[in-house]
């Protein structure tokens, strides 16, 4: 596999979009990244996962998933070597992180946001007493 297979697959799940943050091609759902390929120079594509789903995978094909390093790697993000796994694997990682994705979106959406809250509230007449 290479870049440009994770490209493919990760472009062919429901609603993702290619983009660009900090110079780095992601991969996103609903505008919330769930992929990227930042370590794309050292055959690596990158999954937004939670700490679990890294322990699964890394614990399964340790040769193909390492945790990133750091803070981004404590709190799930992975990469995939791509030349030491296949199609399926492959997809299945980023069906994996995509999935998780679309439920946090979910999550976020039935919850006000915080500047919506303060919106809300400036707008309500103040009470008369």
């Amino acid at each position: 596999m290479n870049i440009h297979d994770f490209r493919r697959i990760a472009l062919s799940l429901p609603n993702a979009e290619e983009g660009s943050h900090m110079g780095s091609v992601d991969f996103r759902v609903d505008g919330r990244i769930f992929a990227t390929l930042a370590h794309a120079k050292l055959g690596y594509g990158n999954l937004m996962l939670t700490p679990e789903q890294q322990a699964m995978f890394v614990a399964e094909l340790p040769q193909v998933f390492i945790p990133v390093k750091g803070g981004w790697g404590h709190n799930g993000a992975t990469h995939i070597v791509l030349s030491a796994a296949n199609e399926d694997v492959v997809a299945g990682a980023l069906r994996a992180a995509w999935q998780l994705r679309v439920e946090k979106n979910q999550k976020t959406a039935k919850k006000p946001s915080l500047v919506a809250k303060h919106k809300a509230k400036a707008k309500k007449p103040p009470s008369k007493r």
